[in-house]
């Protein structure tokens, strides 16, 4: 009796002091006590249908926003203080509450490493899906994100035609650093291949690098041909592929295909464009 007794009082004296502890914040505040009739900013300014904004609501904002749903437990300490580390650290890798900051070339990154992390489901996280049943994405929900990621911004609806003008490596850097650093570095493997040596390298031919079947069966030679067509849309290329980002602008693409034939130090194609035989590298 008086061992029930004690854990009578003790429960709610480690209760009160939880509750407590849970408004100090190591981490940093997470605003879990955001006023709920604030209208919301998620993906404010981005051309979004309706499925897409109830996708990531549901799926990524809890995380990558300032709408974040908090769960009972999640006002408990030393509980909510972990939340707040994760939360915060995942709000300054992508904040969709704050889309409206981003520059073109940034959303556009972004609505890539979405549909890239969505579909080898890297995202939802596994233990976030576990306490989480509804965040699951489905088939239909991720060809809901592709087809927005395939979206152009409005500031890219320019002509899509060929200039005259050779590409620029310098300017084709730039692009680079800003859009494709996100999945792509020149010398390590990240979400995708390293890129270093690319032009002239024959399609899923890095070492260790684990490519879509798709890609590994693909036996084409990247030139300035087959990254042309590559980069206006991969799904036409290669059908089945992982890469969802595309560049819109057909005068930046050929900046960013001068940038990898400069690197590879090709002043030409290739001598086998186009399909060829597996080689090494």
């Amino acid at each position: 009796m008086k061992r029930f007794r004690s854990l009578a009082v003790a429960a709610p004296a480690a209760l009160a002091t939880s509750l407590l502890l849970a408004r100090v914040h190591p981490f940093g505040n997470a605003g879990f006590n955001r006023d709920r009739r604030e209208p919301s900013r998620l993906l404010e300014g981005a051309a979004a249908i309706t499925p897409v904004r109830a996708i990531l609501a549901q799926k990524c904002a809890d995380c990558h926003s300032t709408e974040t749903r908090t769960p009972l437990y999640g006002r408990l300490a030393p509980v909510s203080w972990l939340l707040e580390r994760d939360i915060l650290e995942a709000r300054k890798a992508m904040n969709l509450s704050e889309w409206d900051s981003y520059s073109a070339d940034q959303q556009q990154t972004f609505k890539a490493k979405i549909v890239e992390q969505t579909r080898t489901r890297q995202m939802p996280l596994f233990q976030y899906r576990l306490v989480h049943w509804n965040a699951r994405i489905t088939d239909a929900e991720e060809q809901e994100l592709i087809e927005w990621a395939k979206s152009a911004p409005a500031s890219e609806g320019a002509s899509n035609q060929r200039p005259a003008m050779a590409g620029d490596p310098v300017r084709g850097r730039e692009i680079f650093e800003k859009r494709c650093t996100g999945c792509h570095a020149l010398e390590t493997d990240r979400e995708g291949p390293r890129l270093q040596g690319v032009f002239g390298r024959v399609a899923g031919s890095v070492p260790g690098y684990s490519y879509s079947t798709a890609l590994r069966r693909a036996h084409i030679v990247w030139n300035a041909d087959t990254l042309d067509r590559w980069l206006t849309d991969p799904d036409i290329l290669i059908p089945g592929n992982n890469m969802e980002f595309h560049v819109a602008k057909a005068n930046e693409r050929e900046d960013v295909i001068s940038f990898f034939q400069h690197l590879s130090g090709r002043g030409a194609d290739p001598p086998n464009p186009g399909h060829a035989e597996p080689k090494t590298e």
